[in-house]
């Protein structure tokens, strides 16, 4: 029968909730289950309130005595799983109320060695003002249809909700080198791509239910679009994203230089509209563009 290990790295957010639901949900595999956490430098408040879970049956936790960041906190849940199927959640994850998500997987396992499920944000914006450009971002830009998510298999392969085979995981270890926030999965989905690797999407969401505040949120999309840069110079990658592409195509035309100064004059407006009660999309663009010409040219 199929062991699945269920991966939860942590950082300073209670994830009792998350544990209770995954274990409702156990009986729904056909095989054996463990819930694997592994806390990446919490503060030990957060670190008190998780250690209990430990004790519950078919759960192990571990603490890190420093942060190692995504890709690595997550290379290592893989290294030390038990089991030959990985679930990749993270710790903002929030389980639909049918509790059907391990049940939804396990139908599929024939599919592919690697199935996506998708991630899906509340239909109702946040009660805090702070956290609507979080979640107008993740509504409009991460949640992808199904359809949508067929058509393009490899792009924006989030490891968030993510069922893989450990030795595929093994084989193609999240890079290391990106530090802080985002773009580890960019180059997963790329690698999955060169190696010809079946990946297979289905309807079967979790809810992003960790909304950070916009200040917090632009800092890490800053992060992000640095990674990102960091790709392309050394892999080629992301080449098929719209930003991608107008970055490439203001260098072929020799009008990246004047872009890029004439958006970093902007940054002080751009960032201001992003923090107030209105934000646009159109602005975080903007504002991503001008990130990532200026890191392409450093």
């Amino acid at each position: 029968m199929p062991g699945l290990s269920v991966l939860v790295p942590v950082y300073n957010r209670p994830v009792t909730a998350l544990v209770a639901a995954l274990l409702q949900q156990v009986p729904s595999w056909p095989g054996p289950v463990e819930i694997c956490l592994l806390d990446d430098g919490s503060a030990e408040g957060y670190r008190r309130q998780n250690r209990p879970l430990g004790s519950l049956p078919g759960v192990r936790y571990a603490e890190l005595s420093r942060n190692v960041g995504r890709a690595a906190v997550r290379n290592r849940l893989a290294a030390s799983a038990a089991h030959e199927w990985l679930l990749l959640l993270d710790n903002t994850t929030e389980l639909l109320a049918d509790g059907q998500l391990l049940a939804r997987y396990a139908a599929a396992l024939g599919a592919a060695p690697v199935l996506a499920g998708g991630v899906a944000y509340a239909e109702a914006p946040p009660a805090a003002p702070g956290q609507y450009l979080r979640w107008l971002y993740g509504r409009q830009r991460e949640f992808r249809p199904l359809a949508g998510r067929e058509a393009a298999p490899y792009a924006q392969l989030l490891v968030n909700n993510l069922l893989i085979e450990k030795e595929l995981l093994l084989r193609f270890p999240l890079d290391e080198t990106l530090r802080g926030y985002g773009h580890e999965d960019t180059k997963l989905g790329w690698q999955l791509a060169a190696a010809a690797v079946p990946v297979h999407h289905l309807d079967n969401a979790v809810l992003h239910a960790g909304l950070e505040e916009a200040s917090v949120f632009l800092r890490k999309s800053e992060q992000g679009v640095h990674n990102l840069a960091q790709l392309l110079r050394t892999e080629g990658l992301g080449a098929d994203t719209k930003l991608v592409r107008l970055a490439r195509q203001l260098q072929r035309l020799g009008l990246a230089g004047v872009v890029c100064r004439v958006l970093a004059t902007l940054g002080p407006t751009l960032r201001r509209q992003l923090l107030g009660p209105r934000p646009r999309l159109a602005v975080l663009d903007a504002l991503k563009l001008s990130w990532l010409l200026a890191a392409l040219a450093a």
